[in-house]
């Protein structure tokens, strides 16, 4: 046991200690013991020569103002650190930073275009001062970030450079399959240019990180470093950039998830183009269709997303109404309350969108114009030593047109529920889409981001909220590890 905390202890300081980026960095080709049986006679050397030159270290500094509290170690909230232990579920290293003290962080990115664009992590970037990138060459260049998507996780970076560079191709995620070779390739503890093989082990996960990303599963290692770089396939495409991972330990346990390329493909574009990201948006609050609420509405089967609210000012505010089921969008089916996000987040501003709804019985189509998202949130606690777990609620401000479609009073504060992912936590415990949080524990919040800060600082296995639910307050226990 011994031995196992030495070591703990030696990764958490060569990814995160001031004096490790100093460190030389070692090439080394590492496979895991589940690619054993995926090895092909010849090796991975060849595929490996010809697209490490494209991945890159990302090395990103913050200087810490005040000695943060609140969380383990003492890391400040927000930080790129701390989003970086959440992700991974792994404690804060030691010692805690001081106020004036420069705190680096490292992560991993890849080249797509030779004139210096970069595909890494938002939470490798967010909130850093300076961003470097060092290349498989040692040379090292400064950066920019052109744009970052917190939903998606992803970051466009550029650096300049006299000469075109090395780069990778994003390839089609949507042909990949479950079983299919994969190389992860990036920077793990800060060693330097490092590869890991395995198969992709699933794909579509859900872990609860927003309802814009169905994760690539694999089980080629991932640890801390390797968020931002590539998951290629047996072609040297990029397929996927590895995200997360899911351990107890903060080390790799064979279950890491990659954001798949096609979704890349789009942010990326607008990220270039625009330096942040337009998503479609229909106005409505909803729920998946249970078997309950199946035989209540006189459904065959337990399927679509049930509108639970409509804001009025929405795009869709003429065109559905509370209670009907959208059962395809744009002529894609829409099984639960999941996927609907991902189809309207997907589609153009202003495009005209044809809904195939059930309303009191009966099938309808209706058009409904694409409006734009505005501001919204996933709230999210992490419980000790686990990873990042949402408490699964679609968060917006309580506008005065919300206020008066939902009958509340105008002195009324607080952050309305626009929806609910089914499995999570707060569903579990009875928040309702159209429920407005006045308070979290003992902290009123009146925008999105102060449910993320309020949860933060709870402790104890529930949180208790205080809901205004129709003009009437209730409270409402939710336990952290319900969802």
């Amino acid at each position: 046991m011994a031995q196992q905390g030495s070591a703990r202890a030696f990764l958490h300081a060569a990814a995160w200690h001031p004096a490790a980026l100093g460190a030389a960095l070692a090439a080394s080709l590492a496979l895991s013991p589940a690619a054993d049986a995926n090895l092909p006679p010849e090796g991975f050397a060849d595929l490996v020569a010809k697209v490490s030159p494209a991945v890159v270290t990302v090395v990103v500094s913050k200087e810490v103002s005040a000695t943060p509290s609140g969380l383990p170690g003492g890391v400040e909230p927000g930080s790129p650190l701390d989003e970086f232990l959440r992700r991974f579920g792994i404690p804060s290293p030691e010692p805690q930073p001081q106020p004036g003290q420069r705190l680096r962080g490292l992560g991993s990115g890849f080249v797509i275009e030779q004139d210096g664009y970069i595909v890494t992590n938002n939470h490798v970037v967010e909130g850093a001062e300076t961003v470097q990138v060092r290349m498989a060459d040692e040379r090292e260049f400064e950066a920019k970030v052109i744009g970052a998507d917190p939903p998606t996780d992803i970051a466009l970076i550029k650096i300049q450079s006299d000469q075109p560079l090395p780069m990778v191709a994003l390839g089609d995620s949507d042909s990949v399959r479950v079983g299919d070779t994969v190389l992860a390739v990036g920077n793990p503890f800060g060693l330097g240019g490092s590869v890991t093989a395995g198969i992709v082990s699933a794909l579509g996960r859900d872990i609860q990180a927003g309802p814009y990303v169905d994760f690539i599963q694999t089980d080629a290692a991932i640890n801390q470093g390797n968020s931002g770089g590539p998951l290629f396939n047996a072609h040297g495409e990029v397929v996927g950039v590895n995200s997360a991972i899911l351990s107890p330990s903060g080390g790799s346990v064979g279950v890491g998830f990659a954001i798949p390329a096609n979704l890349v493909k789009t942010i990326v574009g607008q990220l270039k183009t625009k330096g942040g990201v337009d998503r479609g948006w229909l106005g409505v609050g909803i729920q998946t269709v249970t078997l309950d609420l199946a035989e209540a509405l006189g459904l065959g089967e337990a399927n679509g997303a049930l509108v639970a609210t409509v804001d009025p000012r929405g795009p869709a505010a003429r065109a559905l109404r509370q209670g009907d089921v959208i059962t395809e969008f744009d002529g894609r089916p829409v099984k639960n309350s999941r996927e609907l996000p991902k189809l309207v987040g997907g589609s153009e501003v202003g495009h005209e969108a044809e809904l195939k709804i059930l309303r009191e019985g009966q099938s309808r189509t209706v058009i409904v114009k694409i409006g734009r998202l505005p501001e919204q949130t996933l709230a999210a606690v992490p419980g000790p030593g686990q990873p990042e777990r949402s408490f699964g609620m679609a968060l917006a401000p309580l506008t005065p047109e919300i206020r008066k479609s939902l009958g509340l009073d105008p002195d009324i504060e607080g952050v309305v529920v626009t929806g609910l992912d089914p499995t999570g936590a707060a569903v579990q415990a009875g928040i309702e889409a159209g429920d407005v949080i006045e308070r979290i524990g003992q902290e009123p919040v009146t925008k999105p981001a102060d449910v993320r800060r309020a949860l933060a600082h709870q402790q104890g296995r529930t949180t208790l909220f205080l809901i205004n639910r129709q003009g009437n307050e209730i409270f409402i226990g939710v336990p952290r590890d319900a969802g």
